[in-house]
């Protein structure tokens, strides 16, 4: 793997007092064929207020100034609700905090410390540029059975299926997964049955979830096996990364769910 240095001065105005300097090294691939390189940039002034993509965005800003092209990465909502901003930050998932990388803050870093940026980086996550990755075997997953159906017409009564608080409860967990990959990427095995246990487990809490409960998970595992991803070992790294704190006691209904599904002959 090659190193290359570029160094970019991202502000020009007197260094005020809190503002730091710091050493990126940040993972540059053209495309997927591409063998990739960490490049490394330094950049000055820069806020503890800033958010890590903030960050990013002032970097940018410096190299279209330069003629140099800007880093790719992904963003969409910036409030942590999407899951389209995970990076990998000095080997940790979405950064040293647990939140997503758009919440991340520059105050979680110190004056002068060098801080390596790549992207997720598992087989069934290819890299499409920089720090993009193509997530859609996440896509085909829910499109294999993270589903229900449900009959046109009138919207039945609200009461009319009443569901105990503990399984309401759960369901809501497991329904705060945004898909963002860090259970992949921070797994030795780049599982993503965290991902997949959340889904299963959300809609089997409820009663919309029921009648489709034994193909669902049948698909859904099948679909993960066949997008590359490994086993689950229970290591529990996933559920440490994950910037939702989404339990690894889903895992365990998704496995309940297909011994149960097996048995049945589904």
């Amino acid at each position: 793997m090659t190193t290359t240095t570029h160094e970019a001065e991202v502000a020009a105005a007197p260094r005020e007092e809190g503002l730091m300097n710091l050493t990126l090294k940040i993972w540059r691939q053209n495309g997927p064929r591409d063998n990739g390189r960490l490049v490394t940039f330094k950049v000055k002034d820069i806020s503890p207020d800033m958010s890590f993509l903030e960050m990013l965005d002032v970097l940018n800003e410096q190299l279209q100034a330069e003629g140099t092209e800007p880093i790719a990465f992904d963003s969409d909502c910036r409030e942590g609700i999407c899951g389209m901003c995970g990076l990998m930050i000095s080997g940790e998932a979405h950064g040293p905090e647990k939140t997503t990388t758009c919440q991340l803050h520059m105050r979680s870093f110190k004056d002068g410390e060098t801080i390596t940026i790549e992207p997720w980086k598992a087989d069934p996550f290819p890299v499409i540029k920089d720090l993009v990755v193509d997530r859609g075997s996440f896509d085909r997953i829910i499109q294999a059975g993270g589903f229900i159906s449900a009959n046109t017409g009138a919207a039945p009564k609200a009461e009319a299926i009443l569901v105990p608080k503990e399984n309401a409860d759960r369901a809501f967990v497991a329904a705060e997964c945004i898909g963002c990959g860090a259970c992949v990427a921070a797994c030795p095995n780049a599982s993503g049955m965290l991902f997949m246990g959340a889904k299963i487990t959300h809609l089997g809490e409820l009663p919309q979830g029921q009648p489709e409960r034994d193909a669902r998970v049948v698909s859904m595992v099948n679909q993960h096996d066949a997008e590359g991803f490994g086993g689950c070992t229970n290591i529990g790294e996933c559920s440490h990364a994950c910037p939702k704190g989404i339990p690894q006691d889903v895992i365990s209904t998704l496995n309940k769910d297909l011994r149960t599904a097996l048995k049945r002959g589904r």
